[in-house]
């Protein structure tokens, strides 16, 4: 006998992606395609990406397409990584500087198998854009790199303005929701990350409609507000292929802003809660007020079709004396 799923209530259509006569919509594809970048919009088949490219605006995903995680909700593929491609944060930080971001969001797949879970990537992605688009604000939407410290603090020194670590559900449903992660881990690194770095915004987001009750919810709320996440979203999940997760039920944009109204009373700075939000949604709204002079700097311009010089040694990077250009200050550059 077949199992039915709940029907696709109308609040949650949107426009279908389409080429031609959208010229960002196309252009951002191109740009992506020629650069060799990955985003997570394609890759997780967001609902939202008509809209997103279509204003000039997309998550990149760096260290390659394939998770080393197999969570139920997502449309990432899952398997054994390839090497890391370390020319990959100067294309990505020159691809944010051609579409003019006020606001770059950069996540990953997970890579439990590096040393460092990425960490370094995710530091040399945020240093390279800093040197090219010095006047955009950076969020970063990282792993929980199996709770190292070490990793955390590789990220936070290279100084993005907002920290997103995602909770997705609450911890009854880890099991079957994100079964390698750990929910005390998750936010331990949260607030870890506030502690290394005061200055710096921690986010947050998760799904509804994979079972979970609202007592759950505001107790999620409250364990992110204990921990001193700043910016929650919360979106409904959308399942990907029927090799995922059902969708238990539609939550209704009437539940949605009664579920902020809550969010807001334990004191977060910023609540996104929708049938369509997710993680990056609207991300520069959310990131509003967050640049705190961590940016300022002269941009570094490039001749059409150059690369920035690509090294795997922060401390072989370009020097204010070899490039003419102020960078800003560092562990790595003191």
């Amino acid at each position: 006998m077949a199992i039915r799923h709940p029907e696709r209530p109308p609040w949650l259509k949107v426009r279908f992606p389409a080429g031609g006569g959208d010229g960002n919509f196309d252009r951002l594809q191109a740009l992506m395609r020629n650069q060799q970048l990955h985003t997570v919009c394609e890759e997780a088949r967001c609902p939202n990406i008509g809209e997103c490219w279509s204003r000039g605006t997309a998550t990149f995903m760096i260290l390659g397409a394939t998770c080393t995680r197999s969570c139920g909700f997502c449309a990432v593929a899952t398997g054994r990584p390839g090497t890391v491609d370390h020319g990959e944060p100067a294309r990505v930080a020159l691809a944010i500087q051609q579409m003019h971001l006020r606001h770059a969001v950069i996540t990953s797949v997970n890579r439990d198998e590096l040393p460092d879970g990425g960490a370094a990537v995710f530091a040399e992605t945020i240093r390279w854009t800093r040197r090219l688009s010095p006047g955009t604000t950076i969020e970063v939407l990282i792993p929980d790199f199996r709770g190292d410290d070490a990793a955390l603090a590789t990220v936070l020194a290279a100084g993005p303005e907002i920290l997103n670590h995602n909770i997705e559900t609450v911890p009854r449903l880890y099991r079957t929701v994100r079964p390698q992660a750990i929910y005390q881990r998750s936010l331990a690194l949260l607030s870890r990350a506030k502690q290394l770095d005061p200055g710096a915004h921690t986010k947050s987001g998760l799904m509804v409609g994979l079972g979970e009750t609202s007592e759950e919810l505001l107790q999620v709320f409250a364990d992110l507000a204990a921990h001193g996440v700043e910016i929650l979203t919360i979106g409904q999940y959308l399942r990907p292929t029927p090799e995922h997760l059902p969708i238990e039920r539609y939550w209704h944009p009437d539940e949605f802003a009664a579920l902020k109204r809550s969010a807001l009373a334990l004191g977060f700075r910023h609540v996104e809660s929708g049938p369509l939000v997710r993680s990056s949604y609207h991300a520069e709204e959310q990131a509003s007020g967050a640049a705190d002079g961590r940016s300022g700097l002269t941009p570094l311009i490039l001749p059409d079709g150059a690369l920035p010089l690509v090294t795997r040694d922060p401390s072989d990077w370009p020097t204010s004396e070899s490039r003419g250009v102020p960078l800003r200050d560092s562990p790595d550059s003191q």
